[in-house]
């Protein structure tokens, strides 16, 4: 959830042009939208905690309420698109292409982005097993994008990334995200659904866009009972 400059001013206790002065001089983060500065809840606690700002209880009430608060995953994928036949032939080549296709926002400088997700992937490879990656930044909020969105890519050729099980991947989760709460919280909810075989075999396939979309929502309502034995709960 964004937080208007005027409400930050609120839950800091001082005047709003201190928080603009703020913005230059001590770096508090904030991100644009639509030509309007606005501060990210829990970057905004982070940042007094860090620079001895005293803070409200309301902002720290409402820093831990939007880390809850994350879409379901059919909705973050449905933000950030199925694309079908990403180029490349090399796990570099692979990332560039799939930095070109997601929609991020115009101030979203794409080289950068490419750079910290192959330095990333140097830490490690995001290679799952069963021919899926899920790349991503290590600090999320180094983007500073507004919302969260989860992209999928179904590769042209499936691509060494060094996977743990050595298979090559052929699809990838590309997850970008506002802050390190959510980015953590998308991660737990990937993991989850992604270890149902009726939808690692639809990726596998290259089903249709609408039957993998399908699947991923019936997972994570619990509404298929092979999906709910698959991740070991009960029925």
């Amino acid at each position: 959830m964004q937080i208007p400059l005027r409400q930050a001013a609120s839950y800091l206790n001082v005047p709003e042009r201190t928080i603009r002065r703020w913005i230059t001089s001590r770096g508090l983060p904030v991100h644009r939208v639509n030509e309007r500065l606005y501060c990210n809840a829990i970057e905004l606690w982070e940042w007094a905690l860090e620079n001895g700002v005293p803070a409200s209880r309301s902002l720290f009430d409402q820093a831990r309420r939007t880390a809850e608060e994350v879409p379901p995953l059919s909705e973050l994928v449905r933000r950030g698109g199925v694309h079908r036949d990403v180029d490349g032939n090399s796990k570099s080549d692979v990332l560039r292409e799939v930095v070109g296709v997601l929609p991020l926002p115009p101030e979203v400088d794409a080289e950068f982005l490419f750079t910290v997700l192959e330095a990333r992937e140097a830490m490690g490879s995001t290679g799952i097993g069963d021919g899926i990656a899920i790349p991503h930044v290590r600090n999320p909020i180094l983007l500073h994008v507004a919302e969260p969105l989860v992209s999928l890519c179904l590769l042209r050729h499936a691509v060494d990334f060094g996977a743990v099980d050595a298979k090559p991947v052929h699809a990838l989760f590309v997850l970008v995200s506002p802050s390190v709460p959510a980015h953590l919280r998308i991660l737990a909810h990937l993991g989850f659904v992604l270890r149902d075989a009726e939808l690692r075999r639809l990726l596998r396939t290259r089903a249709s866009t609408e039957a993998i979309m399908a699947r991923i929502a019936a997972v994570e309502k619990g509404t298929q009972g092979d999906a709910a034995r698959e991740v070991g709960e009960p029925r």
